[in-house]
């Protein structure tokens, strides 16, 4: 094999080991979403440091993903489904060369971080840490039940919006709600994964929420947090957080997501329950909601301010 064929293959198996397919429909809309919410009262601009600060997100979601599945080799390695998907496990690249990239990759994120001004930095560092610890051996919060996941849903949701809010604001008021829902849908996330992965995690000596819980209770608590974080979401728009004429492009999003019917949840399996069904039409209807809303503080910006 050639060197440029080497390092090709190389390359290809450190973007396999992000995950990036998995991260992105969520890590763009939470980031954007909190700016909005903290640009659109006082009539601030949007600038370019929403687009780094929406970077380093995504590449600290990345080094979530990388550490995950650089600690989790020996365990994938077991489980030929997961090997598959793992290129730490199945040979594709070595782990010092898996480490190094999150070596790079966490320099490049607080970087991007710190043009987003320091309490950006400070968020996007706890991002990183808890990022780091949850799937590290010596600490591994995934491990532990409770805070495997109070740590998943933060990192992986209430902090990213927090960064992209306080590019612009540094008092969220009610937005601790948004955020609070936004935390609690991950919490659905995470729970749906553990009680997907059930039978394997319980194999491989984890002791997770979801098996402390039981399967019967995690499920239960599973679907509390999708309530719970309704009923966050609900409170901010009574109290006017997003614009009236927002239902109507959530309403246009959600009629758009019906036209899709996916069989297989998020990552890409089979769908355990009616809510893993739903998981892809969801980011769907998010992505377009954000993404008209995006669209027009930016017509108005550029045209009319």
């Amino acid at each position: 094999m050639s060197k440029i064929s080497l390092v090709r293959d190389q390359l290809r198996g450190l973007i396999r080991l992000t995950r990036w397919k998995e991260f992105i429909p969520f890590v763009v809309p939470l980031t954007i979403m909190g700016a909005l919410l903290a640009a659109q009262p006082h009539k601030t601009p949007l600038d370019w440091r929403l687009i780094v600060v929406t970077l380093g997100n995504i590449m600290a979601v990345a080094y979530a993903f990388m550490i995950n599945d650089i600690e989790d080799a020996p365990d994938d390695a077991r489980d030929p489904a997961r090997a598959a998907r793992n290129p730490i496990a199945n040979g594709e690249i070595g782990t010092r060369i898996g480490y190094a990239a999150c070596r790079v990759v966490a320099g490049l994120t607080l970087i991007l971080y710190a043009f987003g001004g320091l309490s950006v930095f400070l968020i996007g560092a706890a991002t990183l840490l808890l990022s780091h610890f949850y799937s590290w051996r010596p600490v591994r919060l995934k491990a532990w039940p409770v805070t495997d996941v109070v740590s998943h849903s933060l990192m992986l949701s209430g902090l990213l919006l927090l960064a992209g809010y306080f590019i612009y604001d540094y008092t969220p008021g009610i937005v601790w709600l948004v955020a609070a829902g936004a935390t609690l849908f991950s919490v659905y996330g995470q729970l749906y994964n553990q009680l997907r992965d059930y039978e394997m995690d319980k194999a491989a000596g984890l002791y997770n929420t979801a098996i402390l819980l039981g399967e019967a209770n995690a499920r239960r608590a599973m679907y509390l947090a999708i309530g719970l974080g309704g009923v966050c979401m609900l409170t901010a728009v009574v109290q006017m957080v997003f614009p009236l004429w927002l239902g109507l492009a959530l309403l246009i999003s959600i009629a758009i997501s019906m036209l899709f019917r996916p069989t297989s949840d998020m990552r890409g399996t089979i769908a355990v329950d009616i809510s893993g069904a739903a998981q892809v039409q969801s980011m769907i209807t998010v992505n377009l909601t954000i993404g008209i809303w995006l669209a027009q503080v930016l017509v108005v910006q550029v045209f009319f301010a």
